[in-house]
C-alpha cells in the first residue's frame, strides 16, 4: 500500500487526471516501481513523461503484488492542462505494452487523491477444480483439484471477517502499515462449475492479505481445518499459523469505490469476465 502524504494541489497551469487501468499481472513485478524490475507503475509513468517531458509520479488506490492481476485499478497524475483530461487514455495506450491498458481518464479536484479519497477496494480470488489442465483459465486462476473444496465452509468462514477486525494472521512482514485494522464490508464464495470465486470487500488490505487468507480458505474447505480453528487463528493473531499463500495469478483487483467518481459505471464496475467451460 502506498503510506505517502497526500499530494499538495496542482498547480495551476496543471490539471489532475484519474485512470482507470487494467492489467495481467504475469509479467509484471507488481504496481509498485522498483529498480531494474519491470513495473506497472514504471511503465506507465514512462509513457507520461514521454509525453510532458518532464518527471511525474502516479498514484495507485493499492499497490498489487507480483502476478496479481486488475480490472479496475485506480490512479492519479498531474500533468499539463492544454491537453485534455479524456485524450490522456488514448495517448498512454499508443506508448503501452499489451499486458496494460487504460480504460479511461479523466479531469479530477486537485484536492482528489486515487489512495486517500477511496472508500473500499474489491477483490476476487479464482480457483479452477477441474482435474484436467486448461491452458486459457491457468494464467487467471489456482489449479486446485488435490481435494475437493465445499465452497459453502468457505462462506460461513468468510462471513466471521464481516466487520471491524485486527487482522494481522492475514499480513506479511515487510509491511510500513502502521495498524492491522481492515473494515470489511462484503464477502463472497460461489461456485460456478469448475470455478470457485472468492470476493472480499474491505476498507483497505493489508500487505499479502487476500492471498494469505485463500490459502488458510483452502484448508477449511478440504476439510483440513474447522470453522472453530478458523476463528481462533484470525482472532488470536496466529500469523505463524498460517503458512501458505495462494498463487499470485488467482486474484485480481477489481474495483475500487469513492463517493465521488468521475467514471460510468460501464468503465469500471464490472469488467472482469468470469470463465464459463463445457
Amino acid at each position: 500500500m502506498d503510506c505517502s502524504l497526500p499530494l499538495p494541489p496542482a498547480r495551476n497551469d496543471q490539471q489532475r487526471i484519474a485512470l482507470v487501468i487494467q492489467y495481467q499481472g504475469t509479467h509484471f513485478q507488481g504496481w509498485q516501481r522498483q529498480p531494474n524490475q519491470r513495473t506497472v507503475q514504471q511503465e506507465i509513468e514512462t509513457a507520461i513523461r514521454a509525453v510532458t517531458q518532464a518527471p511525474v509520479t502516479l498514484h495507485a488506490a493499492g499497490r498489487t503484488d507480483t502476478g496479481v492481476h486488475a480490472a479496475a485499478q485506480v490512479a492519479h497524475f498531474d500533468a499539463p492542462s492544454q491537453i485534455p483530461a479524456y485524450r490522456w487514455a488514448t495517448i498512454l495506450n499508443n506508448r503501452l505494452s499489451q499486458d496494460v491498458l487504460i480504460r479511461a481518464s479523466a479531469s479530477v479536484p486537485s484536492t482528489w487523491h486515487a489512495r486517500f479519497s477511496a472508500n473500499w477496494r474489491r477483490y476476487r480470488y479464482t480457483l479452477y477444480t477441474e482435474p484436467r489442465p486448461n491452458l486459457f483459465v491457468r494464467p487467471f486462476t489456482w489449479h486446485y483439484y488435490h481435494h475437493p473444496l465445499d465452497e459453502q465452509l468457505i462462506q460461513s468462514a468468510l462471513e466471521q471477517l464481516l466487520g471491524y477486525h485486527h487482522l494481522s494472521a492475514f499480513q506479511r512482514s515487510g509491511t510500513s502499515r502502521p495498524h492491522a485494522w481492515v473494515d470489511v464490508q462484503f464477502v463472497s464464495c460461489q461456485r460456478q462449475d469448475p470455478f470457485i470465486h472468492i470476493e472480499v470487500q474491505a476498507s483497505g488490505f493489508l500487505y499479502g492479505m487476500m492471498r494469505l487468507l485463500v490459502g488458510l480458505l483452502v484448508e477449511v474447505g478440504n476439510g483440513e481445518r474447522s470453522l472453530e480453528e478458523f476463528r481462533d487463528i484470525w482472532t488470536q493473531e496466529r500469523r505463524d499459523v498460517v503458512k501458505y499463500a495462494a498463487p499470485a495469478q488467482g486474484l485480481c483487483l477489481l474495483r475500487v469505490g469513492y463517493p465521488e467518481f468521475p467514471f460510468d459505471q460501464a468503465i469500471w464496475f464490472d469488467t472482469f469476465p468470469k470463465f464459463v467451460v463445457g
